[in-house]
Order: structure tokens, then sequence, then C-alpha cells
């Protein structure tokens, strides 16, 4: 009878074998970090398995301990360190099996070192380099770092980089490798490639809701010149109706007045229940009951009439935050005026 090797199993099946390999203590533990249906498919693949050799737990036991200690050489010394050690242990070839197979699982980020680095180090190293070097690097940073950043670099190469960073798409591996190389060299720290999507209207979005009023400011007035319409889509989604939980409730009450009932109806048709209470406590007790009925009376509505009626709430809360009416807190650079 054939017996399968561990390169012909798939992982489901492979960890079928180990948790078998575990006896049913040890997996009864490991069973307690897995989901419902992680827990479901696992119990099918374990049940389908009639005859286990001992060659195969061999197989699938050692494959699991040099995937575990290659996780651990990661978190040690980062994903360089870790294939020079498994090269050493296990020889070129199939250490760099490992580690494709393992970077694929744990999703690994090009620059991953870099997000362990301090912005500030970090802005004296690219400060000067291409915007487009600069934004390929933000891009790929935790938004809070990107922001940190951004806000430190001059007007002009703020808006740049942000336009650099909207309209970015897709990055050759091949330019990831020799951008990383280089930043490796300047920081003295360990790196590797890989690549996936990044950049794009979300991600400088989330750079901008992160930075101060300021720098927000600069950015999207310099970009309605150069881009208007590239400047509006970053607006639009800069602030989603949803949002409206984070107005102090002073500036919604503003808001409310300025807001139609009927889109104000329409609009918390379908959405979170902490939208609607923080909608209703700043309305008087008869409005907000008014409103109430209003919505439940009001029957099926379509979606994009939802959305539509919330982004004219959107639109009302821009339009008094541009005037100085209200104040929108927007990143850790926001000082509250009393």
């Amino acid at each position: 009878m054939y017996e399968a090797s561990s390169k012909e199993m798939t992982n489901q099946q492979k960890a079928a074998i180990l948790f078998i390999a575990l006896g049913s203590e040890n997996s009864a533990v490991l069973f307690q970090h897995l989901s419902e249906d992680e827990i479901e498919k696992l119990t099918l693949e374990i049940a389908n398995q009639r005859k286990v050799t001992q060659e195969q737990k061999t197989q699938v036991i050692s494959e699991f301990y040099q995937l575990a200690m290659a996780r651990s050489y990661i978190s040690a010394g980062g994903l360089d360190y870790a294939r020079s050690v498994l090269e050493k242990a296990l020889g070129a070839e199939k250490a760099l099996n490992i580690i494709n197979r393992l970077t694929s699982s744990l999703q690994i980020r090009p620059f991953d070192f870099v997000r362990k680095t301090d912005p500030s180090q970090l802005l004296n190293f690219i400060q000067n380099e291409h915007p487009q070097t600069i934004a390929l690097i933000m891009a790929y940073l935790d938004p809070d770092q990107a922001a940190t950043i951004i806000a430190s670099l001059s007007p002009e190469r703020q808006v740049e980089v942000a336009r650099r960073i909207a309209t970015m798409d897709r990055t050759s591996p091949d330019v990831l490798r020799d951008v990383e190389r280089v930043l490796e060299k300047k920081l003295s720290s360990l790196v590797n490639q890989d690549f996936t999507t990044a950049g794009g209207i979300g991600s400088i979005v989330e750079v901008l809701n992160r930075v101060d009023r300021t720098t927000e400011r600069t950015i999207i007035e310099s970009l309605e010149v150069d881009n208007p319409e590239l400047a509006e889509e970053i607006k639009r989604l800069m602030f989603v109706f949803e949002d409206i939980v984070m107005i102090d409730d002073r500036s919604l009450q503003m808001v409310l007045r300025e807001v139609d009932t009927k889109d104000l109806s329409l609009a918390l048709k379908a959405t979170a229940p902490e939208v609607g209470e923080k909608v209703y406590k700043n309305m008087s007790k008869r409005g907000a009951d008014m409103l109430r009925e209003e919505i439940e009376f009001m029957g099926p509505v379509k979606i994009r009439d939802v959305e539509e009626a919330q982004q004219k709430v959107v639109n009302v809360i821009r339009s008094l935050e541009e005037k100085g009416e209200i104040v929108v807190a927007r990143g850790k650079g926001d000082e509250m005026i009393v």
C-alpha cells in the first residue's frame, strides 16, 4: 500500500497527523487555541486518517520542529538571521524552502524590520530620499509611524509623498529588494523581501487621520489644486458616518441642526446601535422619539440610499469644520482649546 510522504500532504493532513502523534492530552491543550471552524475541519481530517505510519509521524514532527525553530529565529533576529542559521544547520536549499513557506504563512511584509524602528530615527535616514522612495517605505509602515514621519517633512514633501502613496498600486519585488538593501545598510538591521499590494487611497487616509490638523490641511489644500478628484476622494473617506461617535456633544448638536430630518433617519436606518444612541442623546426627548418612530415605520430601504444620506450628513460635518464652527479630533497633534 502506497504511503504519502509529508511533501505530498496538505497542511491540514499534516496538522491531523501531528495531533495524532502528540496524543490526546497534548492535542486537547492545542485545541483550546483554535477556532470552532478550525476544530471542526481538523477533527474531520483526524477521523479520515485510517492509518498513520511511524515514518509519516516522524516526517511531520520534524517539519513542524523546523518551522517552529525558524519562527523563533525570526523573532530573535529577523528573517535574514533565521535564514543564516537554517542554512548552516540544514543547507541552503532546505533553508530557503522553510523560509519561503514560513513567510507565506506569516504574511511577512516588506520593511518588516522598519516597523520596529523609532520614527524619528527612520526620518533621519529617509528624509533626503526621493519622494517615491519615501512613499514606498511609508506605504508599508503602520499608519501611526507613517503619520509621525509625514508630519515631520516639509510642506512641499508632505504633499508630494501623500500624492505618491495615494496613487501607488503594485511594486516590483526587485525594486522592493533594492530599496530594502539600501535601508538595511543605513539602519544596520536585518531585512527580507516579499511583496504585497500597498499604498492607495486607503493607505493615505489612514495616515492623514492620524496627523495633526495643520499637516492634513496643507496636504489636502495642495492636492485640491494639483489633483482635485484625488483630494475629493481622500476627503470623502477621511470621515465616515460612523465616526460621529468621536464628535463632542456640542459639535454634534450643531451638526444635527443643519441636517435634514429625513436624511438623518435614512442615515441611521442601517448603522451600529452606538451611533444611533450618540445621536439620540444629543436631541430633545421629543425629537429623539419622533426620529426613532420615523425609522421604525420607514420600511425596507436600499443600501445605496442609506449611504447617500450618510454622505450628506458627513458633508455637513465637513462644511462646519472647514468654517471653523466645530472641531473634529484628528491624530495626536490636535490641542484642546479651553
